[in-house]
């Protein structure tokens, strides 16, 4: 009767082992899914962060070319019409320098008729002259 007590506690430890031997093999291999599942989920979460900084980054890019373009557009346009006021006064200066030429020119002609006129004048008065006294 003992030994046939040894015997069953021998096979109940024997049945044990084997049924805790395949419960930690089951243990293993689940506990290899869910770890492999957590790899996937991080792997997942890494690349979506990547790609966010990437994302995050490229748009910085874009609102940093934007602001280049902005105010390269800004400059331009300050050049413009720095040069369309440089222009412009240059023109008014030339204006100005024609029309004191065109004066002085128009003034000259105005002396050099006057002094003709006043030439004539003389001639006529004394052709007058000599013809009164001839009568």
């Amino acid at each position: 009767h003992e030994r046939e007590h040894d015997r069953e506690i021998s096979e109940l430890v024997t049945k044990h082992e084997e049924e805790m031997e395949k419960l930690r093999a089951e243990l293993n291999k689940k506990q290899q899914h869910l770890l492999d599942e957590l790899r996937q989920q991080m792997a997942a979460a890494h690349k979506a962060e990547i790609e966010l900084a990437q994302l995050q980054s490229q748009t910085l890019h874009s609102l940093e070319l934007e602001a280049l373009r902005l105010s390269l557009n800004n400059m331009h346009t300050s050049q413009l019409e720095l040069t369309q006021s440089n222009l412009r006064k240059e023109k008014e200066t030339a204006l100005v320098e024609l029309r004191e030429m065109l004066n002085d020119k128009r003034a000259q002609e105005v002396a050099i008729l006057q002094s003709r006129h006043q030439l004539e004048w003389e001639k006529i008065k004394e052709q007058c002259l000599k013809e009164k006294e001839d009568l």
